[in-house]
């Protein structure tokens, strides 16, 4: 029973739900992949962010059960005092070399990483440029630094340059996720390399997308521009196409030192345990081995975005695997994501406050691990509850 003052929390549930806001956030029954089990029921899996179908590839569950041997459960203390074991700097080590990084430093996730390096690198009295559509944990480290923030129209360098121009004082911070993960589309990084370098500003990218996904191997949007040595800080995650779960910071040495001594998810919050450790150790291994399964995954998301086009739905800027099916208001993207999933077809709606109000949508992720015979599956749904819906 919610005392008196939270009474507030009933009634903002209530609005959710009438709003056509409220997520039902579903429960997986076994591992990720192509199909997951909900409810009993086998369903066609197109919301996770498994890129490369690695979450529960055999090579990284048997490292993971070899480093519980060696290592043990649980890191037992943060980083910074007792939690550092071998794992995490042969990891980072790994990092950096696939990377084509001077040095890494790992956090538990890359929500962690973006709140540990946005406030060492600027505080009061320093701006940070920041686009509109960033992710909330950018938006949420620049929160914290208490530097002002001016945020600049989405992917656009004319609105960049033109807030650059603007007074500011202390230090300069211009900060673009690589790829958006609601539309798909890529920031024009070299021009924003460029506008930083003429005004004197630190260039940061959180790459949680473009990893696995751009650049050779999936080295992620700097190595695809060929930017390395001109990117200040390059914030990475494991948690999408490596499937394990943390995040990095990949930057000059000088800088991941300091980030040991002034990040804060570093120095307290525990250590990423050994198990997650070593699975992300084997899945950068297998990257800078291979680029079969990057290639798979952009194969597939060309068939089905195609198809998706040639049905008549509007797939927005999407440049990646991301496929935003635009459907408009929330409550009927999640109408349509209710159909999809009676058709055996595991697809979230997104809406406000995540995207603008009339621009809900049905967010798409396929992945290396669907098969041509899965994809058809969820197109023929897609035109099915299209249909219906009278939308194509």
């Amino acid at each position: 029973m919610l005392s008196k003052p939270l009474g507030f929390v009933k009634d903002e549930l209530e609005a959710l739900k009438r709003d056509g806001l409220y997520n039902a956030i579903r429960t997986l029954e076994g591992p990720q992949g192509p199909w997951v089990t909900i409810n009993g029921q086998a369903m066609l899996n197109f919301c996770s962010n498994n890129y490369l179908g690695l979450a529960a590839d055999p090579r990284l569950k048997q490292a993971a059960q070899e480093a519980i041997e060696k290592y043990g459960v649980g890191p037992g203390a943060v980083r910074s005092i007792a939690g550092t074991m071998t794992l995490h700097q042969k990891l980072e080590e790994a990092l950096a070399r696939f990377k084509k990084a001077p040095a890494v430093i790992s956090f538990q996730s890359g929500f962690a990483a973006n709140l540990a390096v946005i406030p060492a690198l600027v505080g009061k009295g320093d701006t940070i440029y920041s686009d509109s559509l960033n992710h909330a944990s950018i938006i949420d480290g620049c929160r914290l630094s208490r530097a002002e923030i001016k945020v600049y129209d989405h992917c656009d360098m004319e609105s960049l340059e033109e807030r650059l121009k603007e007074p500011a004082a202390g230090r300069k911070l211009i900060i673009t996720d690589g790829v958006f993960s609601m539309d798909g589309d890529i920031a024009p990084l070299p021009e924003s390399v460029e506008l930083a370098e003429k005004y004197g500003a630190i260039t940061m990218v959180d790459d949680a997308h473009g990893e696995g996904v751009l650049g050779t191997n999936g080295r992620g949007i700097v190595d695809h521009f060929g930017l390395h040595g001109r990117v200040d800080v390059e914030v990475g995650t494991l948690s999408k196409a490596l499937g394990v779960v943390g995040g990095y910071v990949a930057g000059a040495p000088e800088l991941i030192e300091y980030l040991a001594q002034r990040g804060r998810p570093f120095l307290f919050s525990s250590a990423v345990t050994p198990a997650d450790v070593a699975a992300a150790i084997a899945a950068v291994e297998i990257l800078d081995s291979d680029d079969q399964l990057v290639q798979k995954l952009w194969a597939n998301a060309r068939y089905f975005k195609s198809h998706i086009k040639e049905l008549g739905f509007d797939i927005g800027r999407s440049e990646t695997p991301i496929t935003p099916v635009m459907i408009g208001e929330a409550a009927a993207a999640g109408e349509f994501s209710r159909r999809l999933f009676a058709e055996k077809v595991f697809a979230q709606s997104i809406g406000y406050p995540t995207v603008p109000r009339g621009k809900a949508r049905i967010r798409v992720m396929v992945s290396a691990s669907h098969s041509r015979e899965d994809l058809d599956y969820g197109i023929v749904a897609f035109e099915k509850v299209g249909k219906e819906m009278g939308l194509i």
